[in-house]
């Protein structure tokens, strides 16, 4: 049972569309909100789709996400510093965004596992959009036709470029999401 089920009862399609355009909100907000860290500022756009995705399931998460990538390939300003568009989506951030689906996903399968279960999911959530996110620069926007000066990179620039700065931050969000959600769904039993 996911905290969504345990906290609004059964699902119902008006109940899960609510919670689709809460959950892009709450993304949306998160990813407009820098926190400053070591060594770069971090937003809170993962911590929201990682807590979207251990609250809501693996389906309904990454729905959620696929619906906030949809927003922000209509225009909405819904992306970190307010950032839309389809041309904002094909830039050196593709690969993370299109990340963000299965890290919902992947979080979600520990939806109402508890906390540790949930902690490890966030880790391998956080971990797997890298995937994604280093490939997009490596090469796969030059396969695209994408010409820029991010795109087909080294690998070692990628790197230092797109992921060393960001790990320590990731981990710190996966467990913070852990935390949040085991800690919500509880407090929900206990009442």
């Amino acid at each position: 049972m996911t905290f969504t089920q345990a906290a609004f009862g059964a699902d119902t399609l008006l109940k899960k569309t609510l919670l689709v355009v809460a959950g892009t909100i709450f993304i949306a907000i998160a990813a407009q909100i820098s926190i400053p860290f070591f060594p770069v500022p971090m937003t809170l756009q993962t911590l929201a789709i990682l807590a979207v995705g251990l609250a809501f399931g693996a389906r309904l998460g990454a729905v959620t996400v696929l619906a906030y990538l949809a927003e922000g390939a209509a225009g909405l300003p819904v992306f970190a510093n307010g950032g839309a568009s389809l041309a904002y989506m094909a830039g050196p951030t593709a690969g993370f965004l299109i990340g963000f689906v299965g890290m919902a996903y992947i979080a979600g399968l520990a939806a109402g596992r508890g906390f540790i279960a949930m902690l490890v999911a966030s880790l391998v959530a956080a971990a797997f959009i890298y995937l994604p996110g280093l490939a997009w620069p490596l090469g796969v926007a030059n396969a695209f036709g994408i010409e820029a000066g991010w795109a087909g990179l080294s690998a070692d620039k990628v790197f230092a470029g797109f992921a060393t700065p960001f790990l320590l931050g990731d981990a710190v969000k996966a467990l913070l999401a852990a935390l949040l959600v085991s800690g919500a769904f509880k407090a929900l039993r206990k009442s």
